[in-house]
């Protein structure tokens, strides 16, 4: 009898347990729901495709203002950023020594000069007594020897009081330009010597509101930068704003660092409330090509490919054609015969994407031409009215956010109506 208990106790606890598990599967595991896609319709708008380099601001014209004469500084009259005029006198050099110089010599030039006056009249008057007969020929020819070295020796001394002079005026520095000073490199007491280079004692930058930016472009991307194109970048000092230039000048002569060839690329960028400073890093898009009033889907949609778990929920239909093509992130403007994709053209490179009908997803070959990583260009192959499928979630959870990205290097072009990216359904 004890032993019947002990059977009914058992099948007591196990019918416990398995109630308890039924409640624990039933109530609080949740079952997996279905996916379902996220969808996106195509629009018209702006792509652009640019090539990004970075760069240094520096004035468009500067000038290096040196000394040709060794000294001491005596005086400096401007200093850094001080904005000076063509012919304002900058600083000036000791001229103790040079005007003694100059005293030598207008004294040197004196006593010539007075050399010549009575050699002069020396020889007026051996002319005089030869003419008579009263002296040899000799001694004529001496005395007018001896006159005509005296003015020689008149003109020498002149010109080397026009040099001392001249080292006089080169101990005062001038401005040659209007400008800016960007550097001092000297201060009062400061020996400079100008024995075999000339010393650089100030630079003068010709006119801070217009600025240039050299960028270094890669060797892979220069062959699409031409001159004229657009161009607008950033810098760390002013993150939020973007600003804008243009391309003057590919230089021709190339810069390898560790085996990688740039080519200096001359951006001319407006400059007129002065925040952009000599020296500056300036990250750079150069805008290569710009398709306006295009159909753009987004990009996520290249990359989508259905999950096995949309088969509860869709029907999925493949398309043969899309078999050979490979979808990539990002792809090129070039064609399959190696055209280069023009705005409307027929050419471009094939992409597969996924359209949902109804309760179906229909595998679609499209040509795509400009792509940002952001946005595609749709060449053909959609009519714009088809719902893009651009990703899966989970039933029952709500979608992401979606915002519209807004390229901080896309051209602000006066007048033109921003098309904004629908949000995905």
């Amino acid at each position: 009898m004890k032993k019947k208990k002990n059977y009914i106790g058992w099948w007591i606890a196990g019918l416990v347990v398995l109630a308890g598990a039924a409640v624990w599967f039933f109530g609080f595991v949740k079952k997996d729901k279905p996916a379902q896609v996220l969808t996106a319709t195509a629009f018209m708008g702006t792509i652009t495709q640019s090539v990004t380099a970075t760069g240094s601001l520096q004035p468009v014209d500067t000038v290096a203002v040196g000394t040709q004469e060794s000294g001491t500084i005596a005086k400096v009259y401007v200093d850094f950023n001080s904005v000076v005029k063509k012919g304002q006198l900058l600083a000036e050099l000791d001229k103790s020594l040079l005007n003694a110089s100059v005293a030598q010599f207008e004294g040197s030039l004196a006593a010539a000069q007075s050399q010549v006056v009575f050699e002069k009249a020396n020889f007026e008057r051996q002319q005089l007594l030869y003419n008579t007969g009263a002296i040899s020929k000799a001694d004529y020819e001496t005395a007018e020897y001896q006159y005509q070295a005296a003015e020689g020796s008149v003109n020498s001394i002149a010109s080397q009081l026009r040099g001392a002079r001249q080292n006089l005026a080169y101990a005062s520095i001038y401005s040659p330009i209007d400008g800016t000073v960007l550097s001092r490199a000297i201060s009062a007491g400061q020996t400079v010597a100008a024995s075999f280079s000339t010393p650089t004692l100030f630079i003068i930058a010709r006119d801070l509101t217009k600025m240039q930016v050299q960028a270094a472009v890669d060797e892979a991307d220069i062959g699409n930068v031409t001159n004229g194109q657009n161009v607008t970048f950033t810098v760390d000092a002013f993150p939020n704003n973007v600003f804008e230039g243009i391309v003057q000048d590919v230089r021709l002569n190339p810069t390898t660092s560790s085996n990688v060839v740039t080519y200096t690329t001359i951006i001319a960028a407006p400059n007129q409330d002065k925040k952009l400073k000599p020296g500056m890093t300036a990250n750079i898009s150069i805008f290569t090509q710009v398709d306006s009033g295009v159909m753009l889907i987004p990009a996520k949609a290249l990359k989508f490919s259905p999950d096995p778990s949309l088969a509860k929920n869709y029907k999925v239909v493949e398309n043969p054609e899309a078999a050979h093509i490979r979808t990539t992130a990002r792809l090129d403007t070039i064609g399959l015969a190696g055209e280069v994709v023009k705005k409307n053209s027929n050419k471009g490179r094939r992409a597969a994407i996924w359209i949902r009908s109804g309760d179906s997803l229909v595998q679609k070959v499209i040509r795509t031409g400009l792509n940002d990583d952001t946005n595609v260009e749709v060449v053909s192959g959609l009519s714009g009215d088809e719902t893009i499928v651009v990703g899966t979630q989970a039933a029952g959870t709500a979608p992401a956010a979606t915002t519209t990205a807004t390229s901080p290097f896309m051209p602000r072009r006066g007048g033109s109506s921003t098309t904004k990216k629908p949000a995905a359904n």
